[in-house]
Formats: structure tokens, sequence, C-alpha cells
């Protein structure tokens, strides 16, 4: 299984369709994490399973999902993060993927692009494919999932180049 995350495009469009159509015979799920500033129903954001971000202000974005993967029997929990202050700690985000029994959390808020695996919850902010922060790519991320819950989470500038540096492998449960 793999699944395709961005966060963080605050306004932009081409870049957002462009990886749909590149992933979209790749990918069995594509998720944004807020802040796109785009309306809910727009050709960029459809396919995406999206949450709101402090800058979104449609109000068909709820400001967290919960998402069961079937094939692999995990549960993404997807937020921004703004309401976690993520930017200070990732301890209240872990609460409440714990509160829902998640496995996997997506969120940015930080545009920092980073992955790690705490009390066996796998955290991933894909960083920012507009305005990144602590380096210069803008990034997205790809999760690949096996049967046995072996996770590798590949991150990507915005022109398809890994960045092997962020890369992690971890295994859930």
């Amino acid at each position: 299984m793999k699944v395709l995350i961005v966060s963080d495009s605050h306004g932009l469009t081409k870049d957002l369709i462009e990886l749909k159509k590149k992933y979209r015979t790749e990918v069995e799920t594509m998720i944004h994490c807020g802040d796109s500033e785009l309306d809910a129903h727009s050709e960029a954001m459809s396919s995406y399973i999206a949450v709101r971000g402090n800058c979104d202000f449609d109000s068909n974005f709820a400001n967290e999902q919960l998402v069961s993967i079937k094939r692999n029997g995990l549960a993404f929990y997807v937020t921004h993060g703004h309401l976690y202050n993520v930017k200070m700690s990732l301890m209240n985000l872990r609460y409440r993927a714990e509160e829902v029994g998640a496995n996997v959390v997506c969120f940015g808020h930080s545009h920092i692009a980073g992955a790690e695996l705490i009390d066996n919850m796998l955290f991933i902010n894909p960083g920012s494919i507009i305005l990144p922060r602590l380096r210069k790519e803008k990034t997205y991320a790809i999760l690949e999932v096996d049967e046995a819950k072996n996770c590798v989470v590949k991150f990507f500038s915005i022109d398809g180049k890994e960045l092997n540096e962020l890369r992690v492998e971890c295994k859930i449960g």
C-alpha cells in the first residue's frame, strides 16, 4: 500500500494537480494535511482526504479525520497540527492519536518535513510544497506499508527527487 501525503500548499493549485496525476495509479490514498487555502470542492483538492488548517476558511473541511485503510488494518489520524501546538511538541498530538486509536498520524503546520515512530505510532509531517522551513526543498511524502506493517516513509522534492536523508523505515505493531 502507498499513501501520498502533502501539506501547507497555501493556494498552490498546479503542483497539487500534477501530484495527483503523477501518483493516481501508484497510491491507494492521497492526504492533504491542511492549509491548502482552496475550496474543498476545487479541482486541485478533489481526490485528497483533507483537513482544515489555520489558514483554511472553507467550512467543508473538518479539523480532523480518522481514515481506516482496510488492506493493512491501519488507522490514519489526519489533522493540521495547529490545534495541538505541534511547533512546540508532539505530546498533545500523540495523546489525541492515542484517544482515536491511530497507528499513523499525518500533520503539517510547521512546514518541517520529517517522520518518527513514537510509542508505536508513526508521525509524518510532509513539510510544505510551497514554503518549506529548515531546508530549501519543497517537500511531500510517500508512505509505503507492506502486509507485515513494515513502513518506509520517503520524502521527495516537488520536482520528484527523493531526499534520502529524510527516509524513515520502521515497523508498526
